[in-house]
């Protein structure tokens, strides 16, 4: 597992050193490189030159709000977003959601739990881009890429899906007309299917996909049991899609 992990880069964006340094030796402990920017500037024109598997951004930066700064992020990469942040209301944790995080962490936060948020959100990613000999879904005319994350609509228009998103898309996809309970969703055992984050995700998802999100033309909600893709899924190549 440390053999893998050390070649994970994470990007800590904190302006505490205290807290920034916490980080940098807990991951460190696990063998993840480490990169520190103490402010969104700092961040954007490192991303330059970098490419960050995932970056772990403080709501309460200096020079910008880390939700904008999240969403700067999203435009420049799709490295997974991991939002820490010390502000206990709810609609701050669902607007980072609803733009595009993967995850949340409330600080103070237990540093294994910090560890195992991470390593949910890498294998989320590395599930999405290493879907090997089924690279682009179909159906009903939309094309999904799962090595560069992009959804392209029947009309051509693309829309580039946040790690979260893609990664809900991608277990539909390769799951059609079958209900998938919550646990399935999450992807992962470091989550409890408590966790609202989830349905968060699925209505962003559904806001991309469905012309009326009320319609439930694709993601339909099986109330008491999970959720059901309606669609017929080919597979195709890169070269196949749009």
């Amino acid at each position: 597992m440390k053999e893998v992990e050390s070649q994970k880069l994470i990007v800590i964006v904190e302006d505490d050193p205290d807290v920034a340094r916490i980080i940098e030796q807990v991951l460190g402990d696990f063998s993840f490189r480490t990169v520190w920017c103490r402010s969104a500037g700092d961040l954007l024109r490192r991303l330059r030159t970098l490419r960050p598997d995932l970056c772990i951004i403080d709501l309460g930066l200096p020079d910008m709000d880390g939700i904008e700064a999240m969403q700067r992020v999203r435009g420049l990469s799709s490295c997974g977003i991991l939002i820490l942040t010390g502000r206990a209301h709810v609609s701050d944790r669902v607007m980072g959601l609803e733009l595009g995080a993967d995850d949340y962490m409330l600080k103070p936060f237990e540093p294994r739990e910090l560890v195992a948020r991470v390593r949910s959100i890498l294998r989320r990613h590395e599930a999405t881009t290493g879907h090997q000999g089924r690279q682009v879904a179909e159906f009903a005319g939309w094309h999904f890429n799962l090595a560069n994350n992009a959804l392209h609509s029947p009309g051509g228009e693309e829309h580039l899906l946040s790690t979260s998103e893609a990664d809900l898309l991608k277990v539909f996809v390769s799951n059609p007309n079958r209900i998938l309970q919550r646990e399935q969703l999450m992807g992962t055992r470091d989550l409890v299917p408590t966790d609202r984050s989830i349905d968060v995700r699925i209505s962003r998802l559904r806001r991309k996909l469905e012309p009326d999100q009320n319609s439930q033309a694709f993601i339909k909600t099986v109330y008491g049991a999970g959720y059901l893709f309606l669609a017929s899924v080919t597979w195709g190549s890169p070269g196949a899609g749009k």
